[in-house]
């Protein structure tokens, strides 16, 4: 076995046992569906999900379900944790619907730009390879759990708390963060629409103020989501906090902020009014 092969199921192993330790934990106090956890089902759905899209996706080398099957396995799993939790109550309710605007907002905006684009050129290399692409779908499993872990510990957790001023406080943290998110991606759609800007960069609107508004925006409103769980966090469940704690990671250290500074430094490095721009504009955090 070669050691790229090798590596590839050692990925795959440790990405599962993450999976399974967080549900574990997240499990822990929290409410269950004929003695099982429902935030372990929860995960393992996620999981399920994404290997059954990933089977048709690599016979038919295509990787145009990916995003949109990340956003529908949001939606789902979303749903189900306020479908199987008894007691439903307000905290539940908003948390519920924050993630499915959010959801539904980024799967709309992300298949309509692979759909334009024609493809996603982040899987021209790994798609053939078997294990590979299985790993991209499977890394999006744990982004999703991850990510959603707690909204979704806190819908199905066995303690219930009115709403209260950790709820008002992170769901303004969260309109902040979306609105900042929602109108950074129209302005910069915008821009990239008109033809006399071809080839040129953004750096008018909130792209003056930061070189990734999109991005600060989504790391603010996960930290809204997290606000308003708090309250109902107990003993091992408290595992929520990585929530946007691994938000910021990936889209600083990772697939995020990295790639895009990477490409943008590729096609414009060297140009006098983008050295400029970098010098002048924060690479995340806005400028005040």
């Amino acid at each position: 076995m070669k050691n790229a092969e090798r590596s590839a199921y050692l990925v795959f192993l440790i990405v599962v046992i993450v999976g399974a330790l967080v549900a574990l934990a997240g499990s822990q106090g929290g409410s269950q569906v004929a003695g099982i956890p429902i935030f372990a089902v929860l995960v393992g759905l996620v999981f399920l999900i994404q290997w059954l899209v990933f089977i048709p996706s690599f016979l038919q080398q295509t990787e145009h379900f990916y995003d949109i099957t990340g956003s529908l396995t949001y939606l789902s799993v979303t749903t189900l944790a306020l479908i199987l939790t008894p007691g439903t109550d307000a905290r539940s309710l908003l948390l519920f619907a924050l993630v499915i605007i959010w959801a539904l907002r980024l799967g709309t905006f992300l298949f309509r730009r692979v759909k334009k684009a024609g493809k996603d050129d982040r899987f021209d290399e790994i798609k053939p390879n078997f294990m590979r692409f299985l790993n991209a779908w499977t890394l999006q499993a744990l982004w999703i759990t991850l990510t959603a872990s707690a909204a979704l510990i806190a819908i199905t957790s066995a303690t219930r708390k009115s709403i209260d001023i950790f709820a008002v406080i992170g769901l303004l943290v969260w309109l902040f963060g979306f609105g900042f998110e929602v109108t950074a991606d129209a302005q910069k759609s915008r821009f990239n629409a008109n033809p006399a800007n071809k080839g040129k960069f953004i750096h008018s609107g909130l792209w003056s103020k930061t070189r990734h508004p999109n991005y600060f925006g989504e790391i603010v409103l996960w930290i809204g989501v997290l606000i308003i769980a708090l309250p109902v966090l107990r003993g091992w469940q408290w595992v929520a906090l990585i929530s946007p704690v691994f938000v910021t990671l990936l889209l600083t250290r990772v697939s995020g902020v990295p790639l895009l500074e990477k490409k943008a430094d590729k096609k414009w490095g060297g140009q006098e009014d983008y050295e400029e721009y970098k010098q002048r504009t924060p690479v995340l955090i806005p400028r005040l």
